[in-house]
């Protein structure tokens, strides 16, 4: 497949009289970045030079559905790449990632983007050369959106951002179905790589001079899961710090409700693992956190921050909170910033409440009001500051 994609670029470079160039463009969290970075891989791989601007033969969008301002943002500049391409007719144009697994979406696009050539979503990644080769061999558009998959493909080319560090994904897919959260949807139900391929990937980044990694999945702490036989997250840790070469071990993102003492004592023992843990908390609502079906409650939570102080401290903290959620009241934003001022964040990634199509708290009654919302927010994000400045 990869010498017939080669040669198709190469008959199209030929037609054009120059080489073909190729721009990926990222929207959203880390494991999208990861996913970007095997997409340029394969273009590199493909013939293709990395551009620096949308004004390449072939432009990718991998995009996020997480939060409304990043979807609103790439049919943004969707709309600019309309222009190109009519100055450019031979431009093509992809979409990927997150958005692309709602089948509303997709029908806009296709409705409102005919320009558009190429769109898949985030289980069929792997296919991504088939794909180019029908565009480029056959000029043929093509949507292609799997419902779901439980496989992992390894060892697909990857071109890193940075040569000292390097993402490594551990698992894909959640099973913890956050009643606002739209990801179990979108990424698929949790799957986790065989450890020995994962330590495998560690061991050549570090001969390739990668320093630093991070070990990346929806739900770390609850790594191995469905897998028969597989070492925890904490004992997997352990073995990605025995590997030569390797300076310093980060991971994102941990549940509070899978966070496991093993874990804590595997990192106070590290010398590699970086004294830093995000530890999402959402709200400080007790009513809140059982309604967004997060399985914790804000005195779990405030016992695990403290036993991580307690076994290290000199960690950094940091936190994932969300106002406005469906029902949220003055009383529930005083509880949340109860548990800021309790658990002195370094830092807290603060969003108001998106609902996402799809999601069950969508649908739910009592929405708050953007005046409301506002006013929670503001002081929710003021006293973070407060904690960090500290």
């Amino acid at each position: 497949m990869t010498e017939e994609l080669r040669e198709a670029v190469k008959r199209e470079e030929e037609r054009l009289g120059r080489p073909l160039t190729c721009r990926v463009n990222t929207f959203g969290c880390q494991m999208n970045a990861r996913d970007s970075e095997k997409l340029l891989g394969i273009l590199l791989s493909a013939g293709f030079a990395e551009a620096d601007s949308d004004e390449a033969d072939f432009v990718l969008y991998n995009t996020c559905t997480v939060r409304e301002n990043a979807s609103e943002r790439m049919f943004g500049r969707l709309g600019a790449l309309k222009g190109i391409k009519e100055r450019r007719p031979e431009m093509r144009i992809a979409l990927c990632g997150c958005m692309m697994q709602e089948k509303h979406v997709v029908e806009r696009l296709q409705k409102s983007y005919p320009f558009v050539d190429l769109i898949f979503g985030t289980h069929n990644l792997f296919r991504f050369p088939e794909y180019l080769l029908k565009l480029y061999r056959d000029g043929e558009k093509l949507t292609e959106i799997w419902e779901e998959t439980d496989r992992i493909v390894e060892k697909l080319p990857v071109r890193r951002k940075y040569p000292f560090k390097s993402g490594v994904n551990i698992s894909f897919g959640c099973d913890n179905f956050c009643t606002y959260c739209i990801v179990p949807y979108v990424r698929g139900r949790e799957r986790s790589r065989k450890s020995a391929d994962i330590l495998a990937e560690i061991s050549a980044l570090a001969r390739d001079g990668v320093k630093e990694i991070m070990l990346l999945g929806q739900n770390v702490n609850s790594y191995g899961k469905g897998l028969s036989g597989e070492m925890s997250f904490a004992a997997l840790l352990h073995e990605a710090e025995k590997i030569d070469g390797i300076r310093r071990i980060r991971f994102m993102t941990s549940h509070p409700k899978d966070l496991s003492d093993e874990l804590i004592a595997v990192m106070r023992d590290s010398e590699k693992i970086c004294r830093h843990f995000h530890l999402p908390l959402q709200s400080g609502s007790d009513r809140i956190l059982k309604a967004m079906n997060r399985k914790y409650d804000s005195t779990r939570y405030l016992s695990l921050v403290k036993k991580l102080r307690e076994a290290m401290p000199d960690i950094a903290i940091t936190t994932d909170i969300i106002v406005g959620f469906p029902g949220e009241t003055e009383a529930d934003v005083d509880e949340t910033l109860r548990v800021i001022e309790e658990a002195r964040f370094e830092n807290a990634f603060t969003f108001q409440y998106s609902p996402r199509k799809g999601t069950p708290a969508a649908d739910y009654p009592d929405q708050v009001s953007p005046e409301k919302l506002q006013e929670g927010f503001d002081r929710v994000l003021k006293t973070v500051q407060e904690m960090a400045k500290e």
